[in-house]
């Protein structure tokens, strides 16, 4: 059975002003619906909370007497788990209800024609979510300081550093997050793949097991994927005493990723909407 190529709508566009606007209304909109049930906010405080305590208990077990660990000090250890662990709560909220609730609907297929793009508009969704997640993720960190483990940034350089190292770290997070939403186009159904992806980003970024501790063949793969620039290298940058030219360099590898992501998003994007059959005109 054959189907009619499908109509090819041009839709109109909303200006610079309008589409910020309309952006940043999805991005709130996201935003106040992780508060909507209270229990799950507070679980979610408690647990990023728990997930710090944990982490510091464990890596000093791990350390025990010794201050020094395959060449990693036991104060950069705990501080880099520390972290990870409010890191990856804010990077990985896996918003992907948005897409999977109007590709079950069949809601997708107004979104191809309205002003404001489902691409841009999912994107600002999963940064509203994303934002929400900053109370559980501050308190967990407050906690860190209040238990001693947390480190300041190796130098003034190597915060500065940081901080651009872990925008370009979750600009990256978020268009994985975006594109693992974008395969139900094809199954219909993402929570599976969310659950996949979720168990190998954790370990894959460095999140659970800093690159440092694995055999180097491990580390050496890991280091090639876009994984690892989400948290491991945003991380090292922040415990290194010593920035330089190496620290450009993984700058630099993070800003390439993010250009080659949003070239595969954009491509994968096309392949979706072409499986998009509209009935009627």
């Amino acid at each position: 059975m054959s189907a009619a190529a499908p109509e090819r709508i041009v839709p109109a566009r909303l200006g610079t002003a309008a589409g910020s606007r309309a952006l940043l209304a999805c991005a709130g909109q996201a935003w106040r619906a992780q508060f909507v049930f209270r229990a799950a906010t507070w679980s979610g405080i408690i647990g990023a909370t728990l997930q710090v305590v944990l982490v510091m208990l464990v890596w000093t077990a791990v350390y025990g007497a010794r201050t020094e660990v395959a060449g990693v000090g036991q104060d950069d250890a705990i501080t880099y788990a520390v972290l990870g662990a409010v890191i990856a709560t804010v990077f990985q909220p896996f918003v992907y209800d948005t897409l999977y609730g109007r590709l079950r609907t069949g809601a997708i297929a107004f979104d191809v024609m309205r002003p404001l793009s489902a691409v841009p508009m999912t994107l600002a969704q999963q940064a509203g979510a994303a934002a929400a997640q900053l109370p559980a993720a501050g308190i967990a960190l407050a906690v860190g300081l209040l238990l001693g483990a947390l480190d300041g940034p190796g130098s003034p350089l190597s915060g500065l550093a940081f901080a651009l190292s872990l925008l370009l770290g979750f600009t990256i997070a978020q268009i994985l997050n975006f594109m693992i939403g974008l395969v139900g186009f094809w199954t219909l159904e993402v929570s599976g793949a969310f659950h996949i992806y979720r168990m190998f980003v954790q370990f894959s970024s460095g999140a659970l097991i800093p690159l440092w501790f694995m055999p180097d063949w491990l580390s050496g793969g890991l280091s090639l994927l876009p994984f690892s620039s989400q948290v491991f290298v945003p991380l090292t940058i922040y415990v290194d005493p010593a920035p330089g030219p190496h620290t450009l360099t993984a700058i630099a590898v993070q800003a390439l990723w993010v250009l080659v992501l949003v070239l595969l998003a954009a491509l994968l994007w096309r392949r979706a909407i072409r499986r998009l059959v509209i009935f009627g005109g």
